[in-house]
């Protein structure tokens, strides 16, 4: 399997959408839909480009504007690595679910809430321990 496959990047040349646009699209919707978790090492930019038949200079751009969306990070010689963007995600889907089951137990609001706060050893609802 090569990396673009484990990517699962596509660049259609004859697509209006310069191919830096679509190497940052497709890797961020494979962030967001969870294929790439969070700690997931992207391959080096040559790498990519050479199997995707492009100029390192145009993965290098989608991988910049990732890195400044907050969706990859660059760890120096050690690699660029998808960041923790679907931690958040995950714990939005949690939150969710948590808040259908209280309401589905007719707890309301404010005791939900309460509860999410004892569980995280906090009474005073500032934040602060």
């Amino acid at each position: 399997m090569t990396m673009s496959e484990t990517l699962s990047v596509v660049v259609d040349g004859e697509s209006g959408v310069p191919p830096y646009e679509q190497v940052r699209d497709g890797i961020r919707d494979r962030v967001d839909d969870g294929s790439l978790a969070p700690g997931f090492r992207l391959p080096p930019v040559r790498s990519l480009a050479a199997s995707l038949g492009l100029a390192p200079n145009t993965v290098a751009r989608a991988y910049k504007e990732l890195e400044a969306a907050g969706i990859v990070e660059t760890r120096g010689r050690a690699g660029t690595f998808v960041a923790g963007r679907g931690v958040d995600r995950a714990v939005r889907s949690a939150a969710a679910s948590y808040v259908a089951e209280a309401r589905g137990l007719g707890l309301p609001d404010d005791d939900a809430l309460a509860a999410v706060r004892r569980a995280l050893g906090k009474s005073d609802g500032t934040g602060s321990r």
